[in-house]
């Protein structure tokens, strides 16, 4: 992660570890929410289409709430 920039890939302030992806494709903008397991396996969670700089609380929650499902099942 140190070698992408900020830009495309971000910590979350106020997260539990969830990340936000980037992607410009032509002005439109997509974010996707996603974290590491174990450090080395990316997890894609949910996507959105965004036009303004601030992240929807209920697109967080459910990145989080998808990150503590996949925890769930993966320790079953």
């Amino acid at each position: 992660m140190d070698k992408v920039p900020v830009k495309y890939f971000k910590h979350m302030t106020g997260s539990t570890g969830i990340l936000e992806i980037r992607v410009e494709v032509g002005s439109d903008i997509y974010r996707v929410f996603s974290f590491f397991d174990k450090g080395k396996l990316i997890i894609l969670l949910n996507g959105f289409q965004n036009k303004s700089q601030k992240t929807p609380k209920n697109e967080l929650e459910l990145a989080e709430k998808l990150k503590k499902q996949y925890f769930d099942e993966k320790d079953k």
